[in-house]
């Protein structure tokens, strides 16, 4: 009987089950890796579709205006030139260069494309006379009516990250930089495929031979892949994650695209919590130089920190970070870039670092504004991504004499209250743009900022709006109307009492109206705004510009009220515009990255409270300064310099107010502590000595006071509150709406004629 044969399958069951398994896993093996593939992908995609050209919002300040006649001085020009990165260069070689000869500069200003207009580079010498502008002319002496410079940048809107960037589009970057670095970090960057297996090769004898690591094997690609979407985790794993990717990047996008993405987001260094990327932002923070003007061994440094930003960081291991320049030169030189001369000339020069204004964080408290204003009108996602440029009226001059005033301040009263804090704004008093923020005793810290968050009793800068709310009512009051000074309770809704007393803990009984706000007399306060009604001091403050609820309670006469220093500054900036109401502005336009208009942001002014009450309430404000509580404020300025302010103090010595204004300028200064513990300071020995120091130090034009159409200026008794006369002993002359002054002459004033001789010898003497 023959054999039956056996399948294959029977004869080797081992085998086709090895087989079968290995089939499996491969299959599996296909599966996973496709996944992962597939995974990769998506991540590369989603990751560089938009981050080529993810460029957040940038922030610019007021351009500086320079014209005949313009109150700038040659050192405020030279620190202006400074912020926006000027190098002094006695040729004028190139854009961004300036030369200055005693009084004269020499500037070659850069183009630049303003909201209105695209404006080119040219060269222009600038004359002063003391501490303005005289001429203005070309490098031919032809004389100009005006030269703008380019605003500085002084922050950026970076609403989800802590990244820092400017982009350059490849065609823009200079050439020297991609020669430089495809030389050092890819040569061979346009022949590969996102790997390089002979760098790879290469790196892995070079280490073998020295022992360590000494040599990497990344492409550009690699590193733009790392620098993007891994972490700088050391493994196998990782690695061979990295180089899939790197191969899909190439799969998605061209050479060029890939290397202009590099040039963006590479990681160059750390300006505390913000991330610096990309050679344009790093030619700023390291050289305060636009990326086109560096030279070649600045590029040269730049290169060479690709490596490691960290270990080599100019600023802590200048040493170092030199000897690594040097080194990126010599590789240059063997190449036959340069000369052994040019080699040995470009390695005795220093790195060359100027510290730059550019990075945000510099002006934190006013970009913080701006930041707020845009959110109104802008998703967080065009912030981040769309390259905005916001235009501001903020002024670096300004801000710089109130940071100075400021810390000044607070350094001199720092023996007794060490943690002692403050805020400062200012705004220009004709169109209410914000031109300086000082958010706390550290103005370049990007911290809490005092000044928009700082909710505080304002004390008696509330007293303006009680006396105003009187002022509008010429019928029943003016300046010259007796008020009670005397004690008064009142009952609040839980039973208790009410029981102001006045700061020096004395009653002055029946006193004039503008002695009453000069002197700060809280009791006349709160008699007189019980008598108006609290609601309606409420909506006198909301004419002012006070846009936050208010309690409605007898204590809100005394400052109970919690505001910002922003928003008390509103109320002021409007009593400084003669009652016209603006909203206080920190963005004036926004353009597109390349220049196009999006947005403008004109004021719309209109006559909140009238004109000629303010008048009245302006008179008792100087009067304030001259002979009340603000008298301090003349033992710094100008005897004859007029300006107008009121004091603030809240109980038990918690805050400490000033808020007052020139003709140019409204500023108002907070201090206190964040506990809300006492600072045994007044509104006089505190926050009015910042605001007289930084008055007499930015202010050009006093306070105008010019007589007004239906106020009439009268002479006034003030023991009686009667009629007088200019050579009445004590007359004192007040402005009065309409025909509300008194019709009653005063007895005490005898019209005699040795009365009247005196007064006209008197006045001519």
């Amino acid at each position: 009987m023959p054999k039956k044969k056996t399948s294959a399958r029977k004869r080797h069951p081992r085998r086709f089950f090895r087989f079968q398994t290995l089939f499996k896993l491969f299959v599996v093996f296909c599966v996973v890796g496709f996944a992962f593939i597939v995974y990769c992908d998506i991540q590369v995609r989603s990751a560089f579709s938009d981050i080529r050209w993810q460029q957040p919002a940038k922030v610019y300040a007021r351009p500086l205006i320079l014209a005949p006649g313009v109150p700038l001085g040659p050192q405020d020009l030279e620190y202006e030139l400074g912020l926006l990165g000027y190098q002094s260069d006695s040729r004028l070689r190139y854009p961004g260069s300036f030369y200055r000869q005693q009084s004269t500069f020499a500037l070659h200003y850069r183009d630049f494309a303003f909201p209105d207009q695209q404006r080119q580079a040219e060269r222009v010498l600038v004359h002063f006379t003391g501490n303005t502008v005289r001429r203005v002319e070309s490098m031919s002496g032809a004389p100009l009516e005006e030269v703008v410079l380019e605003p500085t940048v002084i922050g950026g809107i970076y609403p989800n990250v802590r990244e820092d960037r400017l982009l350059v589009r490849l065609e823009d970057a200079p050439r020297m930089l991609v020669e430089v670095l495809l030389q050092v970090e890819d040569k061979q960057f346009y022949q590969h495929f996102g790997v390089s297996p002979r760098g790879i090769a290469r790196a892995m004898l070079a280490n073998l031979k020295a022992g360590r690591t000494v040599q990497g094997g990344s492409t550009i690609t690699q590193q733009l892949v790392k620098n993007v979407l891994l972490t700088r985790e050391r493994s196998l794993w990782r690695k061979f994650q990295e180089m899939v990717m790197a191969i899909l990047l190439e799969v998605h996008y061209s050479k060029d695209e890939i290397l202009e993405a590099y040039i963006n987001q590479v990681y160059l260094g750390q300006e505390g919590s913000r991330a610096i990327h990309g050679f344009a932002l790093a030619a700023r923070h390291y050289f305060n130089k636009p990326l086109e003007e560096l030279s070649l061994p600045q590029i040269a440094m730049l290169v060479g920190m690709v490596k490691g930003p960290s270990y080599y960081d100019p600023w802590r291991r200048e040493d170092r970070t030199r000897e690594r320049r040097n080194l990126v030169l010599s590789e240059l030189a063997e190449e036959g870039w340069l000369s052994a001369d040019q080699l040995a000339a470009f390695q005795r020069q220093s790195l060359q670092l100027a510290k730059s204004s550019a990075l945000e964080g510099v002006f934190p408290a006013y970009v913080d504004l701006v930041r707020r204003q845009l959110r109104r009108d802008y998703r967080n996602a065009d912030l981040a991504n769309e390259g905005l440029r916001i235009f501001t009226p903020f002024d670096p001059l300004v801000q710089r004499h109130a940071e100075r005033a400021l810390t000044a301040t607070l350094e001199q009263l720092g023996a007794q209250q060490a943690e002692l804090q403050g805020a400062m704004t200012v705004t220009s008093v004709d169109n209410a743009d914000v031109v300086a923020v000082v958010g706390g005793r550290r103005p370049r810290f990007a911290g809490f900022n005092r000044a928009l968050d700082a909710l505080r009793p304002i004390g008696s800068l509330i007293k303006p709006a009680i006396y105003l709310t009187a002022l509008q009512q010429p019928q029943n009051y003016t300046l010259a109307t007796f008020v009670d000074d005397n004690p008064i309770a009142v009952k609040n809704p839980d039973g208790s009492l009410w029981t102001p007393s006045n700061y020096d803990n004395e009653v002055h009984g029946r006193v004039m109206l503008h002695e009453a706000l000069s002197k700060s007399y809280n009791l006349a306060a709160a008699r007189l705004g019980l008598e108006l009604g609290v609601s309606n001091v409420i909506y006198t403050l909301k004419k002012l510009g006070v846009q936050r609820p208010l309690p409605e309670v007898p204590a809100l006469l005394l400052g109970a009220a919690e505001l910002s220093p922003i928003e008390v500054h509103a109320m002021y900036q409007t009593l400084a515009a003669n009652g016209r109401l603006q909203s206080l502005r920190a963005i004036y336009a926004v353009t597109d990255s390349q220049g196009r208009l999006l947005a403008r942001y004109p004021q719309k002014p209109r006559q909140s409270v009238d004109e000629e009450a303010v008048h009245l309430l302006q008179y008792a404000m100087i009067e304030t300064v001259r002979e009340g509580t603000g008298r301090a404020v003349y033992q710094t300025l100008p005897a004859d310099y007029r300006v107008a302010g009121k004091t603030g103090t809240s109980n038990d010595f918690r805050d400490s107010w000033f808020s007052g204004f020139a003709g140019d300028y409204a500023a108002t200064v907070w201090l206190g502590n964040d506990d809300n513990s006492p600072t045994n300071l007044t509104g006089s020995s505190g926050a009015l000595k910042a605001w007289r120091q930084f008055i007499a130090e930015a202010s050009r034009q006093q306070m105008p006071f010019q007589p007004l159409e239906g106020v009439s200026y009268r002479w006034i008794d003030p023991e009686n509150g009667r009629g007088s006369h200019a050579w009445c002993e004590g007359a004192r002359q007040m402005p009065f709406i309409g025909g509300s002054w008194p019709t009653q002459e005063s007895p005490r004033c005898v019209r005699t004629l040795p009365n009247i001789f005196q007064w006209f010898r008197n006045v001519f003497e």
